[in-house]
């Protein structure tokens, strides 16, 4: 299956200036929006009240969310647990509760908000009956904004150990700038739009590095290969050539997994939203990169044929022989 011609020799490089230009606009312009109007943070990370609510029958959470909507009950978040008998229901804190420092104050308020959601569930449900409920505070969601941090760093620098290893320290770089490129490009979108951000999105971001570094590596591969067979080729036409054999393959495997998250997104639900549309972002913006971004920057580090050849280790004894 090829949308493209495999030899086809299309001058992606002479697009560099323009597309590394744009990515480092995009850098810039993501990082503002992030610095000035921040993120919109869910439930994870401001804290709030999660209430477990038993059924004698089966219930669907879109009609506990519609219950709880009409119920005066703003933006619930309704996840079934084990079954489609126990469901979750998760709520953001009002200004009151999100002054309850001490877990006495916590309590009060999660014991009065876990009623409230249990009255008007029971408007539309009368078999329903509270499990349990629990107060979690802003401190927690500080807690796991950090780790969240710390997480995609470690996964960023760690693929560029991998890279390092299996390519050559150029290769590692390029990856590193373009992977950067592609969270900053996400996260900066999602700070322009206000789009709530919580775990689920976070996961999301994870997996976009994951998904983004698959297609440089696609590509590094076939440079590599075309390096070490081509005698007299320019790094820029080996760049350029790698590119436009590998195209076909990078389109259909953005389009294939483009169409199972805008399926995700339609159909899934609320509660997996954040994820589809995260995905959806990163691998247009992943894509792009891979393409326009990453094959100019190892350009730019000059890279070259004689950095991909195998090293041989001397042997003196070798060396004697006729």
């Amino acid at each position: 299956m090829e949308i493209f011609n495999h030899n086809a020799n299309f001058n992606f490089l002479g697009l560099r200036r323009f597309s590394i230009g744009l990515a480092v606009l995009l850098m810039v312009a993501s990082v503002a929006l992030i610095g000035v109007r921040g993120f919109n943070y869910g439930q994870d990370f401001v804290g709030g009240v999660a209430v477990s609510v038993d059924f004698t029958n089966p219930v669907d959470t879109n009609d506990v969310r519609t219950a709880l909507e009409t119920g005066g009950l703003e933006n619930p978040l309704v996840q079934a647990v084990g079954g489609n008998r126990e469901v979750t229901v998760r709520l953001q804190p009002k200004d009151d509760s999100k002054q309850a420092g001490t877990s006495e104050k916590g309590d009060e308020v999660a014991s009065k908000v876990a009623a409230d959601v249990l009255a008007a569930i029971k408007v539309a449900r009368p078999d329903a009956s509270m499990k349990s409920y629990s107060f979690v505070g802003p401190q927690v969601g500080e807690e796991l904004r950090s780790d969240g941090i710390v997480a995609v760093i470690f996964v960023i620098v760690g693929i560029m150990g991998y890279l390092w290893i299996r390519f050559e320290k150029r290769f590692a770089i390029a990856a590193l700038a373009t992977e950067i490129h592609d969270v900053l490009v996400t996260l900066g979108i999602f700070a322009l739009t206000q789009r709530e951000f919580d775990l689920t999105v976070l996961a999301s971001v994870l997996a976009v590095v994951g998904y983004s570094i698959n297609d440089k590596v696609v590509v590094f591969d076939r440079v590599r290969e075309l390096f070490r067979s081509s005698r007299n080729a320019t790094p820029e036409e080996v760049l350029n050539r790698s590119i436009n054999s590998t195209l076909s393959r990078t389109i259909i495997t953005s389009l294939f997994t483009g169409i199972t998250m805008a399926a995700l997104f339609f159909i899934g639900g609320p509660v997996v939203h954040g994820f589809a549309i995260t995905m959806l972002i990163g691998i247009l913006v992943g894509t792009l990169s891979s393409i326009f971004v990453a094959s100019p920057i190892l350009l730019w580090l000059g890279v070259s044929k004689q950095d991909l050849m195998p090293r041989t280790k001397e042997d003196p004894e070798l060396e004697r022989r006729p």
